[in-house]
């Protein structure tokens, strides 16, 4: 799974938004925010990946015990997947 391309993340003001591009303006009307962690997951799906994945990148890089991780990538990805950006 990855994110779709035609998405764009941009940080403003500390706050992480994500917007269409492109073809994706006409599907998608909008933006998306997003917490730190959310951008962070979100960074590190560019490229395809597995959930194992993320979540091994999520208990790497915060303070978070295995199944919060696994339970708060699950309710992430269901947001994308319903805002048509994942990739699956």
């Amino acid at each position: 799974m990855k994110i779709k391309d035609g998405f764009l993340l941009r940080e403003i003001a500390g706050t992480y938004v994500v917007v269409p591009i492109g073809e994706r303006v006409i599907d998608f009307k909008g933006m998306m925010t997003l917490n730190e962690i959310g951008s962070f997951i979100w960074s590190n799906m560019q490229s395809e990946c597995t959930s194992d994945e993320i979540v091994s990148l999520i208990l790497e890089n915060y303070d978070v015990d295995a199944d919060t991780a696994r339970t708060d990538l699950e309710e992430f990805l269901d947001h994308i997947r319903k805002n048509g950006a994942l990739d699956e």
